[in-house]
């Protein structure tokens, strides 16, 4: 009864990180669709992708048929709800996506970093394909978004982004989280962690080839 319990809580813990990344990232998706101007099926097509992409990519690391990434009518129900949803809202709630979208992409990294490490750990993955698994579901979707709106994915900017999307996969990975319990206590933490690190400004060293205030003389020049 215990063991049941326990696959039954890891099975649910999956189920609704699944259903917070798909919401997160299709919202994402759909808004920075409409802030480049796409029209209803392009907002679609980058809210799929946002909300998928990471899946698939994820799917094929660890071996796994992309295909099953098709067998989720309830998620992806709740990501066609969604992206309508954000279409039709009226213009002055979208202007605050600003001061949101860090928030809800905060929660489509963790979330969808823990399930993507959590489904290569229950598939008997090395703990490399597990750490790769939890950064390429968390971040996939994204950098899939921003290269469609020709913008510079995050995680080539000096904001710490997939870092904390590798840290979800190393604990999950080693075995610091084997309880549905703990895993959520590791998505909140995760998420509280990128967003604090997006309000500070905090990033990870960077190197020029010149130096960077040379850079900003000659700019103003």
């Amino acid at each position: 009864m215990l063991l049941l319990f326990y696959c039954g809580g890891i099975y649910i813990v999956w189920e609704v990180l699944n259903i917070i990344g798909t919401i997160s990232f299709a919202i994402s998706g759909s808004v920075v669709a409409i802030e480049e101007q796409f029209d209803l099926l392009g907002v679609f097509v980058l809210g799929f992708v946002t909300a998928f992409g990471g899946g698939m990519i994820r799917n094929l690391i660890i071996g796994l048929p992309v295909a099953n990434i098709w067998h989720q009518p309830g998620l992806f129900l709740t990501a066609t709800l969604t992206i309508l949803l954000i279409f039709f809202l009226p213009y002055h709630w979208l202007r605050h996506w600003k001061r949101m979208g860090g928030f809800f992409d905060a929660l489509g990294l963790s979330a969808f970093a823990i399930e993507g490490a959590i489904y290569a750990h229950d598939a008997h993955s090395t703990l490399t394909t597990t750490l790769i698994a939890a950064v390429m579901t968390g971040i996939g979707g994204g950098i899939l978004r921003d290269v469609l709106a020709r913008r510079k994915p995050l995680i080539f900017q000096s904001e710490i982004y997939a870092l904390w999307a590798l840290a979800a996969g190393a604990c999950v990975g080693l075995g610091l989280v084997p309880n549905a319990a703990l895993q959520y206590v590791l998505f909140v933490i995760v998420a509280v962690l990128r967003i604090v690190s997006l309000r500070f400004g905090w990033h990870l060293p960077q190197k020029w080839l010149s130096n960077p205030q040379d850079q900003v003389e000659s700019g103003i020049e």
